[in-house]
């Protein structure tokens, strides 16, 4: 199991009611799990987030392939409006 801190953005922030936690969780699906367990409002927005794991994008991958090692930091971007 791996150990880390998520950080929130915008919106994400306002609905976990905090800019960051730590967490354990192996893959990227464990983690948003956990985060939004009890949180339905953060749930909906992370469906729509993109995600930064030690600053690189997840993209398109699948949460249940994106392992996490120890120490990471993952960061919640919400869709941000604007142009």
């Amino acid at each position: 199991m791996a150990t880390g801190v998520i950080r929130y953005w915008a919106a994400a922030k306002e609905a976990a009611g905090v800019p960051e936690e730590s967490f354990d969780a192996v893959t990227l699906a464990e983690l948003m799990t956990q985060i939004t367990q009890d949180r339905e409002s953060l749930g909906q927005i992370v469906k729509r987030s993109s995600f930064l794991v030690d600053g690189h994008p997840v993209g398109k991958r699948a949460h249940e392939e994106v392992f996490l090692g120890d120490g990471v930091t993952v960061e919640v971007l919400p869709p941000f409006a604007g142009g």
